[in-house]
């Protein structure tokens, strides 16, 4: 198990190149690893991502949410693999054929193979949301569903929220990775999350990994955010 610390990985999202870097640079040692998702490589595409992971020389949450044919995901997986992510994510929506095809792509990497994640449901996602597209039930039984689909096609783990955590830890055992983002501190804003918890919850549920964005990168001094919520961690 990682030290409390390790287990935060901060969302990047910003298209600017240089305050990525900032931010990088002044969280190292603070957290696990950075998260740059898709706002950010539009702009700045690998160059870039080499740019900021080398600044903080942190593990790289790659954050794109591949979703498309297989043979269209598989080659961006491979694609993907040159700048070394400790993970990266797909959608489990994408079907049976897609996932296993990402997972194959990323065992090519052999001993630096990423963790491959699908991603179940969004958590600006809500039950009526779902609705609204044509799935019907409840987002717990949804994500479930995805989740038991990506393991078996050969995925590590799932993005999901922390209030489906313990269900899917029976679903899909204790080794299955969960990555939980909608991570809130009590003193922090909600933004456009709305299935959030605290770090200390999250964690407290059984998370592996916790995706904190806003409350650090938005924050006045982004380094003491992550310190206070490190403290928070610790003590928990």
């Amino acid at each position: 198990m990682p030290r409390p610390t390790n287990r935060i990985f901060v969302a990047v999202d910003t298209p600017d190149l240089g305050r990525a870097a900032g931010l990088a640079g002044s969280l190292g040692g603070l957290v696990g690893g950075l998260k740059l998702g898709k706002e950010f490589f539009t702009a700045n595409g690998p160059q870039g991502v080499r740019a900021v992971v080398a600044k903080a020389a942190l593990p790289l949450f790659r954050d794109l949410k591949f979703h498309d044919i297989p043979n269209t995901v598989a080659a961006a997986v491979r694609a993907a693999l040159p700048l070394k992510p400790f993970m990266l994510n797909v959608h489990a929506a994408g079907g049976a054929a897609m996932m296993q095809g990402a997972a194959a792509a990323a065992a090519e990497a052999g001993a630096d193979r990423p963790l491959v994640l699908g991603v179940t449901v969004l958590t600006s996602l809500a039950d009526d949301d779902l609705a609204a597209i044509g799935v019907a039930g409840k987002t717990t039984d949804q994500v479930v569903r995805l989740a038991r689909l990506a393991r078996d096609c050969g995925l590590d783990g799932v993005v999901c929220s922390a209030r489906e955590i313990v269900a899917l830890r029976h679903a899909c055992g204790p080794d299955f990775k969960l990555v939980v983002p909608g991570i809130r501190p009590s003193w922090a804003a909600a933004d456009d999350q709305r299935r959030i918890v605290t770090p200390k919850e999250a964690l407290d549920l059984g998370a592996d990994y916790l995706v904190i964005g806003r409350p650090i990168t938005g924050a006045d001094d982004p380094a003491a955010a992550a310190r206070r919520i490190a403290g928070e961690i610790a003590g928990a």
